[in-house]
């Protein structure tokens, strides 16, 4: 009896242990545990559906994407609260670690936005610096203005925080580069996950590129496909 009642007992502990291991492989990670910084996020952190956009912001089909929806703000605010979903900017210097030009600007201005981000103010001054470069170098002249974009001084960013309101702690921050490590971190976990620039993971829907004459109707078209994954 006391042998059949051990067996028993053992047999209760290991099906225990199987339903535990399963029920961890099959329970998925929260939207909060998946984000590499909450404040480059824009939505409920938990959201039912995850959008993730991997940029730079020297890279002109990224600003065509992303001054699309500065552009239509009030619209994009209003399609992400419907559709329930949660959207991450993935910024960094990508351009300048693995790209063949290496373009000066692209850490410049990774850096610029991570010193704003450190005082709390990513989206004003993400927004600001889309559409600012959108409209000096991209808007008229189209890919060729990344050549003239990448002539100017480095405090072409720090201008673009002097329009947000940032000041001398700002300043400082981009003079000792005091985000780089964490940019060049960022942009080595890019690396192993995206193949083109700009890269998109919406829900199980994966792309890159978008069109420099593209405009809101053909975000969406990017994010009705992330929906329907």
């Amino acid at each position: 009896m006391k042998k059949t009642l051990s067996v028993l007992g053992i047999a209760v502990v290991i099906v225990v242990i199987v339903a535990a291991i399963i029920a961890s492989m099959n329970t998925k990670p929260s939207n909060a545990e998946k984000v590499w910084d909450e404040q480059m996020t824009i939505g409920n952190l938990d959201a039912k559906n995850y959008f993730i956009i991997y940029s730079d912001l020297v890279c002109p089909y990224c600003l065509a994407f992303e001054n699309a929806i500065v552009e239509n703000e009030e619209n994009f605010k209003q399609y992400i609260k419907e559709n329930d979903i949660l959207i991450e900017v993935r910024l960094s210097d990508f351009l300048y670690e693995y790209g063949e030009s290496r373009p000066p600007h692209s850490r410049y201005s990774a850096i610029a936005t991570y010193c704003a981000k450190d005082e709390g103010k990513f989206w004003e001054y993400y927004d600001e610096a889309v559409t600012t470069v959108w409209n000096d170098y991209f808007k008229s002249s189209g890919k060729s203005g990344f050549t003239e974009l990448n002539k100017q001084k480095s405090d072409y960013w720090t201008k673009i925080g002097e329009k947000v309101g940032l000041g001398e702690e700002f300043k400082t921050c981009i003079k000792e580069e005091k985000p780089l490590k964490e940019i060049k971190e960022n942009a080595a976990k890019s690396s192993k996950l995206i193949n083109g620039m700009p890269y998109y993971k919406f829900n199980k829907f994966t792309s890159s590129g978008f069109d420099l004459a593209g405009d809101w109707q053909d975000v969406l078209m990017f994010f009705q496909a992330g929906l329907e994954s």
